[in-house]
């Protein structure tokens, strides 16, 4: 994965990255149109396919719907990179197909608009404008599988067989 940084601080809690008067909208391409309206009313214009989100601590905070990371991943971000997560906000990512990363003082080391570049199999992530690498927490092995099926329903439905079996 490679693209630009869009930063945002600590505590983004979902109704900064999808406010609630949105959820009654469905589909993804729609709700991209409105991601992160809370703090950038005119980020879903600037964002381009791949880019990267990158957050300080507690990310995804505040309410636990499924909206705020479906917009995220329609409006094409291709990774939220953050010192933490919300732990709800972290599982309906990962369930949607959407890589979070975490990684500890990463909002002082990036800034907006650096070029960033994700290897998850070799565990880096690599700031392209100041040449600054950084080791990625490793997934367990059943997230990756998820995150590789784009989500929980395909990969659900790819292994219907083999969970039936068990």
């Amino acid at each position: 994965m490679k693209g630009k940084a869009w930063k945002f601080g600590n505590d983004i809690d979902t109704d900064l990255i999808l406010p609630g008067r949105y959820l009654v909208l469905r589909d993804c391409k729609d709700l991209a149109k409105h991601v992160m309206e809370g703090t950038d009313p005119e980020f879903s214009k600037k964002v381009n396919e791949g880019d990267i989100m990158v957050g300080g601590r507690n990310f995804g905070c505040g309410s636990s719907r499924e909206h705020a990371p479906i917009a995220i991943k329609g409006a094409g971000i291709s990774a939220v990179v953050a010192e933490s997560f919300a732990r709800i906000f972290y599982r309906n990512s990962i369930n949607v197909g959407l890589p979070l990363i975490e990684i500890k003082d990463i909002s002082k080391n990036v800034s907006q608009g650096d070029e960033l570049e994700i290897n998850m199999e070799k565990g880096i992530l690599k700031n392209l404008t100041t040449s600054k690498e950084f080791k990625i927490k490793g997934l367990p092995e059943f997230m990756v599988e998820i995150l590789n099926e784009g989500g929980l329903i395909p990969y659900l439905k790819d292994h219907i067989d083999e969970i039936k079996q068990e």
